[in-house]
């Protein structure tokens, strides 16, 4: 039987897991949206066994299933040595032929069974891959780009890079502890510098993030995991001026279906009130020392709030990687007798089920590192935010929805995950008390974060903002095909 799809994209997510799933989630929406489409993955990572299973395409509708393919492609080994900065590039670098090659074989395809193949319409890469926009120009392809993170981070990101290209851009680092406020076109208050996101801090890495910014000029399109709705301003930043190529708002690209709760968890929340539990969880990265596991610990028990609480073990001093699990949380840097006492209201656990948790009706409350991915979830299950950020662009993103929306509370919106800093129990129970009162007080908070919530998911509807955007961005890649 002769297949419908005509047009065929190659996706380069960046090896992060948080990148993986959108991009996954996106390719399902995209051949969900227009049956033209079909989408390989090259993936450039080691995924276990059950991440595989839990972007597998193949688990959804088989018709959707039959156009996304997963592409394993060979690991990249870098020496011990190499600079966290060098990582992704160097990963790139290495996979770039194969990733030629994938898609060289779909041009190949179609010359050889004319009508039976679709034509290989472009590329779709991370906001981190630019790399990747050779490889396009090389084939002589269109080259989009997914931006993973929100439109206000993608302004934030445009105008630093204007102001280092034009030399006026001083040194970051000094100016987060200057108490100073920055004026950005995609914000509508001025930012304090103290919330400068730690990615742009860190001189190592601005670099490497001016040059991906500028690099973005260079591609046709670029699709932001993010909706009309929620960033207005940012988007008619973005959208006005001729500054860049068009911007695609196609969010929220979530894979809600990523993960199952455990069920010792689950069915402890449902033993739980409605909107009763605040949720403590920091992203995949996210741990903290002992001294900072004792202030969150003195906290939860002082405001005597029903808690679940994501508690991972650091990795060793002078090593960098993920946290790992507690064995028994009696290991952990808990104050003595803690879990005893807190045995009726709260629960300790590991690694957290996290959207099978956000969206249980017991919880009311979400302390979050502020991940762009973790924002979006809180917001589509409609869990106000308690900002505590730790690293990348999250800071700007604490800033955003504390000041910005009024989706949050702060916690401490300029924490920084190496900056010496620790949060005390006081700070953390007053944040908690704040955010779990959000029902109250005339129900302000939580009424604005509920009619978010209604919005991101309006805005995927037939007819909504952001399938309005997917449709363009597809017409704009079907118009394209060479």
């Amino acid at each position: 039987m002769k297949t419908t799809t005509t047009a065929e994209l190659v996706f380069v997510p960046a090896p992060a897991a948080g990148h993986l799933f959108s991009a996954v989630e996106l390719a399902k929406q995209l051949v969900t949206h227009d049956q033209r489409l079909s989408v390989t993955i090259c993936v450039t990572t080691m995924l276990t066994a059950g991440f595989k299973a839990a972007i597998d395409p193949t688990a959804d509708d088989s018709s959707v299933a039959s156009r996304i393919r997963l592409i394993d492609l060979p690991i990249v080994k870098l020496p011990p040595n190499t600079n966290p900065s060098e990582t992704l590039p160097s990963i790139l670098e290495a996979s770039s032929a194969s990733i030629k090659k994938i898609a060289s074989d779909i041009i190949r395809r179609r010359t050889e069974s004319s009508d039976d193949s679709p034509r290989l319409a472009g590329f779709v890469i991370d906001m981190f891959c630019t790399r990747m926009i050779d490889v396009a120009g090389e084939l002589g392809v269109p080259c989009y780009v997914f931006y993973t993170s929100g439109a206000n981070f993608l302004g934030f990101m445009l105008h630093l890079q204007a102001l280092y290209d034009e030399g006026k851009l001083g040194d970051l680092a000094e100016l987060k502890d200057n108490g100073f406020e920055m004026e950005i076109p995609s914000l509508k208050k001025p930012l304090p510098c103290k919330c400068l996101p730690s990615a742009v801090v860190e001189k190592e890495w601005l670099p490497l993030l001016i040059d991906n910014t500028r690099r973005l000029r260079e591609v046709r399109g670029i699709a932001v995991n993010s909706f009309l709705e929620l960033e207005p301003h940012a988007i008619d930043f973005l959208s006005t001026g001729g500054i860049i190529p068009p911007v695609y708002p196609v969010g929220p690209i979530l894979n809600l279906k990523a993960v199952q709760g455990n069920e010792e968890v689950m069915e402890w929340l449902d033993d739980q009130p409605a909107a009763s539990v605040v949720f403590l969880c920091f992203g995949s990265m996210g741990s903290f020392g002992k001294e900072q596991v004792t202030e969150i610990a003195v906290a939860l028990e002082r405001c005597g709030q029903r808690f679940l609480w994501s508690l991972r073990r650091s990795p060793e001093a002078g090593k960098v990687g993920p946290p790992s699990e507690y064995e028994d949380f009696d290991e952990a840097p808990l104050p003595a007798g803690f879990l005893d006492r807190v045995s009726g209201i709260g629960k300790v656990i590991g690694w957290a089920p996290q959207t099978a948790v956000l969206r249980h009706e017991a919880v009311g409350g979400f302390v979050s590192h502020c991940g762009w991915n973790s924002v979006l979830e809180s917001i589509w299950f409609g869990v106000p935010v308690g900002a505590w950020p730790m690293y990348a662009e999250q800071q700007l993103n604490a800033f955003q929805l504390v000041e910005e929306l009024g989706l949050a509370e702060e916690i401490k919106m300029d924490y920084r995950w190496d900056g010496g800093t620790v949060v005390t129990a006081e700070e953390i129970e007053g944040g908690i008390r704040r955010l779990m009162a959000a029902e109250n007080d005339e129900g302000r908070k939580s009424k604005t974060v509920k009619e978010v919530s209604e919005m991101s998911k309006k805005a995927l509807m037939e007819g909504g903002s952001s399938c309005s955007s997917m449709s363009r961005f597809i017409q704009d890649v079907i118009d394209n095909i060479s």
